[in-house]
């Protein structure tokens, strides 16, 4: 199952016709924008034979709203999330300890997008939210991920707290993060099959959330600041997988 949606800016489109080319339907690009970025795209585009639309920027601006453009704009044929059960048939097949990110309600899409994009480049295996009351994969997700929301497997799950017990199942640990936790990440060996788990902007992990987690960790505050944005927490801890894992 798929739907159309709008996507813009040149990370998210350049993203589309590289990986996902047969899946983008049209191309509008603002037809005064003739430097070297721009041509790359469209001889992309061409050699992907995408039909392009050379128009004015308040053409553009019309598809978009108040969004940021960048003279590009593509209709784009999206394949649906990942469900659980596909969730746990990638985690079965993994050739090496799965790292999974979870996020628990995260509503800001650019919060969310950010997520994505650290989350590819530190090589986690699938990002996976619930599929109610929280962002979803939106045009402003996608453009804030630059381009990552393209490789990076992305599950919807109609039942969280039924995905972490499968999860766990599987031998996957998961470690839920909170302010107020006892000991910080750094005390832990992450080398296993993980999953970190995040909460929503403000108020953290919901409560039967934390109960599964197999332990809960915090990041070391040392001035007046009370907690991290989610995306900057995401990328601390799985750098810190990272690390761990290269050792």
């Amino acid at each position: 199952m798929s739907h159309t949606e709008i996507i813009y800016g040149f990370n998210s489109v350049m993203a589309a016709l590289t990986n996902d080319a047969g899946n983008i339907i049209e191309l509008w690009v603002d037809r005064e924008r003739k430097d070297v970025r721009m041509n790359n795209l469209l001889k992309l585009a061409q050699q992907h034979g995408v039909m392009v639309h050379k128009v004015e920027t308040r053409a553009l601006q019309r598809r978009v709203g108040e969004q940021r453009h960048q003279g590009v704009v593509a209709a784009y044929r999206s394949a649906a999330p990942m469900n659980e059960h596909q969730l746990l048939e990638l985690v079965a097949q993994a050739r090496k300890p799965p790292l999974l990110l979870i996020l628990d309600g995260v509503t800001d899409p650019h919060n969310l997008g950010a997520c994505i994009r650290t989350a590819e480049a530190a090589g986690v295996d699938a990002v996976v939210v619930p599929r109610d009351r929280a962002a979803g994969l939106t045009s402003t997700a996608r453009k804030v991920a630059s381009g990552s929301a393209e490789r990076m497997p992305f599950v919807a799950v109609t039942n969280l707290a039924r995905c972490l017990r499968d999860l766990k199942e599987q031998g996957v640990w998961l470690f839920g993060l909170d302010g107020e936790a006892r000991d910080d990440i750094y005390a832990f060996e992450l080398s296993v099959p993980l999953a970190l788990v995040l909460g929503a902007e403000g108020s953290g992990l919901r409560r039967l959330t934390r109960e599964l987690c197999d332990q809960m960790v915090s990041l070391p505050m040392a001035g007046l600041t009370e907690s991290l944005n989610v995306s900057v927490a995401a990328g601390i801890c799985l750098y810190e997988v990272v690390r761990q894992r290269k050792r």
